[in-house]
């Protein structure tokens, strides 16, 4: 997500300044994406410019109170509106890392089990994050998003882990059909 369409999306609500965007963007997400207040102030000015957001006066603080314009109600509409594509979303440096791994390493599988440790760790942070935020939607949206990201890559670790075991067997006649038997598969509806 862009940080743009996110600061649209909290300006539908009302006006607001710099401070009070990056405060309910990092409540709105779970504090799961920090935000430096010079990426919201660098953000509104691109915003201003491209005539999405219109700055107001400043108050007696020096604060400028930023309000979304019909131009950025239909961008934030059109962002809502188009689904987040497969090859829109960051290179998973974990896939990147094993697959590296298995090249340039003899033995993956402690690399396997260290990480397994650690997303189990995570995981259990979210769930207890999840609990303490039991009376906000939004924050309880993104935890169940990454606590489903967090079981999924555990699932993946045993796939792998599983395909590795069995491609580190002998091969002979006898084990190739074996191997064709017993390597786990992705679940997956067109697999």
């Amino acid at each position: 997500m862009a940080i743009r369409q996110g600061l649209l999306a909290l300006l539908s609500q009302g006006p607001r300044y710099g401070y009070q965007l990056r405060a309910e963007f990092e409540a709105s997400t779970g504090a799961t994406w920090p935000l430096n207040i010079g990426q919201v102030y660098t953000t509104l000015s691109r915003l201003e410019r491209d005539g999405l957001v219109s700055p107001g006066e400043q108050d007696e603080q020096g604060r400028v109170v930023y309000s979304i314009t019909e131009a950025g109600r239909a961008e934030m509409e059109r962002w809502f509106g188009t689904p987040v594509a497969q090859s829109d979303r960051p290179r998973d440096e974990l896939v990147i890392k094993l697959a590296l791994a298995v090249t340039a390493v003899t033995d993956v599988r402690p690399i396997i089990q260290a990480q397994r440790t650690a997303t189990m760790r995570t995981l259990q942070a979210f769930v207890r994050a999840r609990h303490a935020s039991a009376e906000n939607p939004a924050q309880r949206l993104v935890l169940d998003s990454m606590i489903f990201q967090a079981e999924a890559e555990q699932r993946w670790l045993d796939h792998c882990e599983a395909v590795l075991t069995a491609a580190t067997r002998p091969q002979g006649p006898a084990d190739a059909e074996h191997l064709t038997t017993d390597v786990p598969t992705p679940e997956h509806p067109n697999a």
